[in-house]
């Protein structure tokens, strides 16, 4: 199943965003992940949420919509709402998905997100086209605001999948990318990668020991420490890849 559209609202009017939320609800596909009614709140909404896509006003009280934008190296896809028209073209200019003016109407809203929709369809089709499988050295560009990486493959312990986007942990580090777990998935060489649960891919040679959990489950203990829970659903599978 396509994972849902991961939709925050950003208006510095309480009654505007409930409009919007009221609006996404009766739009099929679509997850409202979060509010916020200012820039510094808006910036830290898409850092902790990763949305799919934002509906962003421009003018507000700590500045404008343009201002949310500026330096997030992952940007999400943009909608401006807003009461004026003539910001148009500089949001465009900053690669706005549509532009819709207040009041909204909801074809329009509709509109704008089934495009939304349809773009993240494309790239998630041409990152799982068939390719060679990654291996165990091959390396991957993770970045995350400033810092830039190159990590092997078989340096990565885990990948914990929200929506559209990953964070990769590694070494002591962890990083953000925007893949699905469909595209990892289809990139990732099997014998190196186990799908523990419904949002987690872990590197089997990253795995120090296998715990009995609730009922038929696992939780695994990696090499860091750190524990991944096995669903009940993949421990038959994990069973059967490490002959427990």
């Amino acid at each position: 199943m396509t994972a849902p559209l991961r939709v925050l609202v950003v208006d510095d009017a309480r009654l505007a965003r409930l409009e919007l939320r009221t609006l996404l609800a009766g739009i099929e596909g679509v997850q409202w992940v979060g509010d916020a009614d200012d820039v510094p709140a808006a910036r830290e909404a898409i850092a902790r949420l990763h949305p799919d896509l934002v509906l962003l006003d421009v003018q507000m009280p700590t500045g404008s919509g343009f201002d949310v934008l500026e330096g997030i190296e992952a940007l999400p896809l943009v909608v401006f709402v807003t009461a004026y028209d003539h910001y148009a073209v500089r949001a465009f200019e900053r690669d706005a998905l549509d532009y819709l003016v207040k009041p909204v109407d909801a074809t329009r809203l509709q509109s704008a997100v089934a495009r939304a929709q349809a773009r993240l369809a494309r790239v998630d089709a041409a990152a799982a086209a068939p390719r060679d499988r990654l291996g165990v050295d091959d390396q991957v560009f993770l970045r995350d605001g400033e810092r830039c990486w190159f990590v092997a493959l078989g340096e990565i312990r885990r990948i914990v999948v929200d929506g559209n986007y990953a964070r990769f942990w590694f070494r002591d580090q962890n990083a953000v990318l925007a893949r699905s777990l469909t595209t990892l998935e289809a990139r990732m060489d099997p014998a190196l990668f186990f799908r523990a649960n419904r949002t987690t891919l872990v590197n089997l040679r990253r795995i120090r020991a296998v715990e009995p959990s609730i009922g038929d489950g696992y939780d695994l203990v990696l090499d860091d420490g750190s524990q991944v829970e096995v669903s009940r659903r993949q421990a038959r599978e994990l069973r059967e890849r490490m002959a427990l």
